[in-house]
């Protein structure tokens, strides 16, 4: 018996690995759950976009994928990306194919590396500027009308050669099977992407790629899934260490405020869609290579099945877990601190179907790749008690995930 699973799962790996090999920057959508893996090529055709990321999506992506089956698309699907802010459009498109595997059950272990090649780092803000704008922020508590914001930063890097896009989105894909990985096609920056879909499609000039931890929601038939997180440590290379930073943030009256806080929001905006909604008590600790997290599974039933999985994520869109709270005060803040424009991180990734069913996730852990040069972004949550040195760190152990996977480990100190 063990001999038949270990080959199943041989070949399970085999699989993932040709559809990851299949990926063209330029040309492709990815993305991986544990519900499966889907790469979708070529584009047929842009979901319309309006200077206002949120205004109607969810109608306007109906209308489109109703459009699509009136012209012979069986159960047609939207794939892409959503912005955090209101600046940018989302950019969601029709594939001219849709093909999927099923995830490995196991980490694949990743390719062997020659020596990592050196790049220039640009920090925004500073290391210091960023704790500057913790304090900043921790101040403005004192007025009454915040009790959380996240503040991110980025890191710019430069490399000497460029970076393989395939090969830092199988790395990411194959090393948690269980996690959330996702590659877009984007505009370059500063261009809004309208293209005149009736003509021959020109390669987009950004790949914006991730593996997120955070389910935002997911739907499957009238069953409802959504995966808050807020609350980390960094994780330790000591076992002994590791636990015990594990239990102190199973126990921390800070993060579990902050953790409370995120699940609260969230359930308030399912249960005008959902029945039943199951909710734990407390929040479990789970583990990626480079944080522990606080993570609390709610699960529901849908009000009407004609609601889709991004009507419900656009409800949902921005949690405290990447904005804060109140919403509005916080992402004002995250204006007047943040010397960056977020762009589509902190925004959400995913699909959906014309049946309505399909995954979206949070835009973190993620990079921009572009050209010669990356960027790569990471947030924490100031909450009361925070402290600057520790939000620093925090940051600095999310930007791991994707160093890691590009061979920049060593590429910055903190």
């Amino acid at each position: 018996m063990t001999t038949i699973d270990s080959d199943i799962d041989g070949l399970v790996a085999e699989e993932a690995t040709r559809l990851l090999a299949a990926y063209e920057a330029g040309s492709s959508f990815f993305f991986s759950s544990s519900r499966g893996m889907m790469l979708a090529r070529g584009v047929d055709a842009t979901v319309p976009k309006t200077s206002c990321a949120r205004a109607d999506l969810p109608g306007r992506v109906r209308e489109f994928l109703a459009g699509a089956a009136e012209f012979g698309r069986h159960n047609p699907v939207v794939v892409g990306a959503v912005p955090f802010g209101p600046n940018l459009p989302a950019h969601l498109v029709l594939p001219s194919e849709v093909v999927r595997a099923d995830p490995p059950a196991v980490a694949v272990p990743r390719s062997a590396r020659g020596e990592a090649p050196r790049c220039s780092v640009r920090q925004v803000p500073s290391a210091a500027e960023y704790e500057r704008g913790v304090e900043r922020v921790l101040r403005r508590f004192d007025d009454g009308d915040l009790s959380k914001v996240v503040l991110a930063r980025t890191l710019e890097l430069t490399p000497e050669s460029p970076v393989d896009v395939r090969d830092v989105l199988g790395n990411l894909a194959l090393a948690d099977p269980s996690g959330f990985t996702f590659a877009v096609d984007l505009p370059r920056r500063g261009e809004d992407g309208t293209r005149d879909t009736a003509g021959p499609q020109p390669p987009l000039g950004r790949t914006f790629l991730g593996a997120s931890p955070e389910l935002l929601v997911s739907r499957r038939g009238t069953a409802v899934r959504s995966n808050p997180m807020a609350g980390s440590r960094p994780r330790s290379s000591d076992p002994a260490e590791d636990r015990r930073r594990a239990e102190e943030l199973a126990d921390s009256d800070k993060d579990l405020r902050e953790h409370a806080a995120v699940v609260e929001a969230v359930v308030r905006a399912l249960e005008p869609l959902c029945t039943d909604l199951r909710v734990p008590s407390r929040p479990s600790v789970i583990s990626t290579a480079a944080m522990w997290h606080l993570a609390t599974e709610i699960t529901g039933e849908l009000r009407d099945p004609r609601t889709s999985s991004l009507e419900l994520a656009d409800a949902l869109h921005p949690t405290p877990a990447v904005c804060g709270t109140p919403v509005a005060a916080a992402r004002s803040v995250i204006g007047e601190t943040e010397p960056f424009d977020r762009g589509y991180y902190a925004g959400m990734v995913g699909w959906c179907d014309a049946a309505g069913d399909g995954e979206w996730v949070v835009a973190i852990r993620c990079a921009e790749i572009e050209e010669e040069g990356l960027r790569l972004f990471a947030g924490a949550g100031i909450v009361a008690g925070s402290d600057p040195a520790d939000e620093l760190a925090e940051t600095s152990a999310k930007f791991r995930t994707a160093l890691s996977a590009m061979g920049l480990d060593q590429a910055v100190s903190r």
